[in-house]
């Protein structure tokens, strides 16, 4: 009886490394698959339009938007004009149901000291924030009301990431927060001052926004 568990335990152990291999070929498959649908998918994003792009385009943007959005600014003749300060308030209710605001606390600020003086600075201090700012803007325009589905979400991703950054550097719990972006223009200089008006100074105040995850 000793013989027929001994022979058993060896059949086992010599079957595990076909497991093994079965299941590592798998997961090989399916990254492989996966990283061939998101090359294709970003090709139709970025291609001009054509009669696959459109039939696809509400799974095209829901892969795309917002975490793989293409931006070709690297190569546009007229750069940024003007700098923006990302500037965050939250607010919390008490068990006495008082409202507690927060001074406002500034993003731009947090971002740009992590990159300053920074020989290899990380990809998210440096553009997430400007990016979820910029799409927001070019999906609401003016209106701080979100009319499409991918309006809502690029303010839904833009308000995770003022909850998440704040709440990372204050600790305080709140369940709204408020947006204020303050733009001012670059004065140009040279032979180009002539040429480009000078933006006037604008400061925007977001609606108040409800967040979950940061009440305690």
């Amino acid at each position: 009886m000793d013989s027929g568990v001994e022979d058993g335990a060896d059949e086992r152990v010599r079957r595990s490394p076909r497991g093994w291999k079965t299941g590592l070929r798998a997961i090989a498959i399916l990254c492989l698959a996966v990283s061939l649908a998101h090359v294709i998918l970003l090709f139709l994003h970025v291609a001009p339009a054509n009669t696959v792009s459109k039939r696809y385009s509400p799974l095209i943007n829901a892969w795309v938007y917002p975490l793989f959005e293409q931006n070709w600014r690297l190569f546009a003749p007229d750069p940024e004009s003007v700098n923006r300060q990302i500037l965050v308030r939250t607010a919390h209710t008490g068990p006495d149901g008082s409202t507690r605001v927060s001074s406002w606390f500034d993003l731009t600020a947090v971002d740009t000291a992590a990159v300053e003086h920074q020989p290899f600075p990380s990809h998210t201090a440096q553009n997430m924030l400007r990016r979820a700012w910029a799409g927001y803007v070019d999906s609401h325009g003016g209106d701080d009301t979100a009319h499409t589905e991918r309006a809502l979400m690029m303010r839904t991703y833009l308000s995770n990431i003022a909850a998440d950054r704040v709440a990372a550097h204050t600790g305080d719990p709140f369940e709204f927060i408020q947006l204020r972006v303050v733009t001012l223009p670059i004065a140009a200089s040279g032979p180009a001052a002539g040429d480009r008006s000078r933006t006037p100074v604008e400061n925007r105040r977001l609606p108040w926004w409800k967040v979950s995850g940061h009440a305690r």
